[in-house]
């Protein structure tokens, strides 16, 4: 098997579980967050950096590194891991959530996925079989089947036909894959905002017999409270001892909703997107460190916090850099953000270990919101 999955305990509060991954590169307990490397970097900082913080394992994006430099090129380096010189495990998105977002750009079919480069415009497709082949030559840990993701609001006309196509193409994903032993593919569950509809995929899904499995179509424009609604009704629905996996979620209020309902794996760019805005994430909520108050603020940006950035320098010396658009601002706020959710995962991880998850989660959300 490419992954293992051990399940330690379930908190008695909740469904919050604590367990074990393990991969080729490494292993890590869940829940857990994984920091985004878009296009084989997370921006502005070194995989040193990445690594300083906590991280085990971080995303890539199989749309953009197919466009640029090519998986052929990744592949012909050594796999993404040598390329990018990132020791420990990867995960890599299908393409298909940003092959769909492209709209007008993109024409579906049965048979895949018709798109123009939002780089050059060039023509591409991207079948399931294209998908998998790439991703095996990126050589991640763990890749994922190319699904539909449907846009919100969708009509239920729209959404049955569209989780149906997602599971014929898994079976194609399935089949395509032949790097088993080193690689493990997850099926995702779809079904927009249709409780009904994300039964049958979860059904029809698990029957494949994926080692993992992710909920997606979520985080898309939807309130959070509804996304907490699907995921309730949907989670339950997944294999207890395969590790559930919620894509693109990673606002601190929704990691910690997600937990309590049962999801060990998250993945988004938020931490690192809103620090290149100038944008802090504390337990009292985010900082906008550009802001004037903080012009003779000489404390770090959150008392208590083991980053490095916490450690050395003062939110006035931050605004200092944004305001003077310095790039070591950027890679300052960014490494908080990031070892800000590290330190909140943590801190899940110990109460679920405590059995005081939904106790926690309420001391959290009362400070974040």
């Amino acid at each position: 098997m490419a992954i293992k999955f051990t399940l330690h305990k379930t908190c008695a509060q909740s469904g919050a579980r604590l367990g074990t991954l393990e991969t080729a590169h490494g292993s890590f307990e869940t829940p857990i967050f994984m920091p985004v490397g878009t296009q084989a970097t997370v921006k502005t900082l070194t995989p040193a950096q990445v690594e300083a913080i906590g991280a085990k394992i971080i995303l890539s994006n199989t749309y953009h590194l197919y466009l640029r430099p090519g998986h052929r090129l990744v592949e012909k380096s050594g796999g993404l891991h040598k390329f990018m010189q990132w020791p420990g495990s990867i995960l890599t998105d299908s393409g298909g959530y940003q092959v769909f977002s492209l709209n007008d750009l993109r024409k579906i079919s049965e048979e895949g996925v018709s798109f123009r480069s939002h780089i050059d415009g060039s023509k591409h497709f991207i079948s399931p079989e294209k998908a998998i082949e790439i991703q095996q030559a990126l050589g991640a840990d763990i890749i994922m089947c190319f699904d539909e993701c449907a846009p919100y609001p969708a009509d239920r006309s729209y959404v049955l036909p569209s989780l149906e196509r997602t599971l014929r193409w898994a079976k194609r994903c399935q089949d395509a894959h032949s790097n088993v032993e080193k690689q493990a593919l997850f099926g995702i569950i779809q079904g927009g905002m249709y409780h009904d509809l994300r039964a049958r995929s979860a059904e029809k899904m698990i029957e494949l017999d994926f080692p993992g499995y992710s909920v997606g179509g979520l985080s898309v424009g939807e309130p959070k409270p509804l996304m907490y609604e699907i995921l309730e009704s949907t989670v339950p629905l997944m294999p207890a001892y395969k590790p559930r996996y919620l894509m693109g979620v990673g606002s601190p209020d929704a990691l910690v909703e997600g937990v309590l309902r049962g999801i060990d794996m998250f993945d988004c760019v938020l931490p690192t997107r809103v620090a290149r805005n100038g944008l802090a994430l504390t337990s009292f909520g985010k900082v906008v460190v550009r802001n004037n108050p903080y012009a003779e603020d000489f404390a770090p940006l959150e008392e208590g916090c083991d980053c490095y950035t916490c450690q050395k320098f003062s939110r006035a010396y931050l605004r200092h850099l944004i305001k003077a658009e310095e790039v070591l601002g950027l890679v300052l706020i960014s490494i908080h953000n990031l070892r800000f959710l590290m330190r909140l995962m943590e801190k899940m991880r110990q109460a679920i270990r405590e059995d005081r998850s939904l106790s926690f989660a309420k001391e959290v959300l009362a400070k974040l919101l």
